[in-house]
């Protein structure tokens, strides 16, 4: 199940409710037979009387269950619920299938049985066992669990944004305003309309969108860690707030334009806003901001796993990437160099290659290089910007991969296929191949074992086969170890090359 909470210990629940505890936020909900609703642990309503509260894991649960989201503090804004297990088969199963649901460009699939089978078909399972396991496990079928997401993100984009309807149930995955009015209305008993607040000026985002995660949180250290890999001309980070130029593609269209998220100091809360043109596929910009700053971690069972090793460690998270291919770039610009000598090299290539975009900071005006551009590029071009000749090939190659739709560089890929496909291209070994998958696959269990950093953390670089060494002594981190990477690194004096 996506919360470690044992089936019979709605007694804990209701503890963590009574609390407001924002580390359970997300982990579970509570349906209130009196009035019908369901709610997250930290609202701030008056605590029902116990025997009114069941308590589920999903929001979907509780909405097939006949409950209606809670207005006030509003389900679709907490984190989501990241299990990993690497022991129990069907709970894998269950947890990709998940992670494959939870992308917005599942929502779009409005073909029934056709998705299921689609889903069970990339998961290498049939469809009928893929129901059957996910009967078992949560007690909802793969549709209803996909319905709960698009209305919720119709739900928040209804609250925080001015987007027309007819696009609100577009963004959302439904293939038209009479299909989303009808199931919004069986859902939850209202017109979309109903919904909306007043005051959201047309055209814009209304209010910043509220992104929650589970504290503890190292606001600051995440930041860091990007500030100190920032981009002039496309990222800025001043005190809690990061700002970036984007692109992206969503429902076959190409958007770009900016971002700005702040974190809100007094509460476990990421405010986001994102330039007008980006609003039709707000859905897709508010997931990759998740999982550029790891918002979805749950730092019980991570803490449970390494606070033993790092014990100062507890808020930090693994910095993610708005664009694998982005990411995957900068990867092979920083091998074996510092991180100021890789971020220069980036820099030289943003100015060379990116397109111009206009956004409301003086200096943030380009955009990274399509992949499509890169792949087109010339050796001679990539050296005058003084990348050496092993790294122009590796990033040719990467690019023309990514463009030709061979490599996908996002959370739902096969980590273990696409860690394969990297090492086929010229110049991307292990080491490279698994940043990749910590920043931008989101796998929490990559481990560059041969990065001389960890070696000096794990105090192996003596050893006479250090790689060996740091793959045993983690043994014990895992399946977080991606997340004791990022403490060990946390934990050296000054950055040292390949971090």
């Amino acid at each position: 199940m996506p919360s470690d909470f044992r089936a019979d210990d709605d007694d804990a629940r209701y503890l963590a409710l009574k609390a407001r505890d924002a580390r359970f936020d997300g982990r579970f909900f509570t349906g209130v037979t009196s009035t019908g609703i369901y709610c997250r642990p930290v609202c701030a309503v008056r605590t029902p009387r116990r025997e009114n509260c069941r308590f589920f894991a999903l929001a979907a649960q509780a909405e097939s269950a006949g409950f209606r989201p809670c207005l006030r503090c509003r389900p679709e804004l907490a984190p989501q619920a990241l299990a990993w297990s690497v022991q129990d088969a069907s709970g894998i199963l269950v947890r990709q299938a998940l992670r494959l649901l939870d992308a917005p460009e599942a929502w779009g699939a409005e073909g029934g049985g056709a998705l299921v089978a689609q889903l069970a078909a990339r998961l290498g399972v049939s469809d009928r066992h893929l129901r059957r396991i996910f009967g078992e496990a949560l007690g909802v079928s793969p549709l209803q669990y996909l319905q709960t997401r698009r209305l919720l993100a119709a739900k928040q984009l209804l609250t925080d944004t001015a987007l027309p309807v007819t696009q609100v149930a577009l963004a959302s995955g439904f293939a038209s305003v009479r299909r989303f009015n009808a199931a919004f209305g069986a859902h939850y008993g209202l017109n979309p309309t109903q919904l909306r607040r007043q005051g959201a000026p047309a055209g814009g985002t209304g209010r910043p969108v509220r992104l929650g995660y589970r504290p503890p949180y190292d606001a600051a250290a995440l930041l860091g860690f990007l500030a100190a890999r920032r981009i002039h001309g496309m990222e800025e980070v001043e005190g809690l707030a990061l700002r970036r130029t984007v692109r992206l593609r969503a429902g076959g269209a190409a958007y770009t334009g900016w971002i700005g998220a702040r974190f809100d100091p007094g509460r476990p809360l990421v405010l986001l806003e994102a330039s007008p043109g980006l609003l039709p596929a707000l859905p897709q910009v508010i997931a990759r901001v998740r999982a550029l700053l790891d918002l979805d971690a749950d730092p019980g069972p991570i803490n449970a796993a390494l606070h033993a090793a790092f014990p100062g460690g507890d808020g930090l998270r693994v910095p993610g990437a708005w664009d694998g291919f982005e990411l995957a770039v900068r990867a092979v610009l920083c091998q074996q160099i510092t991180v100021a000598a890789a971020r220069t090299l980036a820099q030289r290539l943003v100015e060379r290659f990116g397109e111009p975009v206009q956004t409301p900071w003086p200096g943030l005006d380009r955009l990274f290089p399509a992949p499509a551009v890169l792949a087109a590029a010339q050796g001679d071009a990539l050296g005058q910007l003084g990348i050496v000749r092993q790294r122009q090939a590796a990033i040719v190659a990467l690019a023309q991969a990514v463009d030709g739709g061979r490599i996908a560089l996002h959370a739902g890929s096969d980590v273990d296929a696409t860690l394969a496909a990297l090492r086929q291209l010229p110049g991307i070994g292990d080491w490279t191949a698994q940043y990749i998958a910590m920043r931008a696959l989101r796998w929490p269990d990559a481990f560059p074992a041969g990065d001389v950093a960890l070696h000096k953390a794990l105090a192996v670089q003596g050893a006479p086969q250090p790689a060996r060494a740091a793959l045993a002594a983690a043994q014990a981190w895992r399946p977080w170890r991606s997340y004791g990477v990022i403490r060990a690194w946390a934990g050296l004096a000054a950055p040292l090359p390949n971090l």
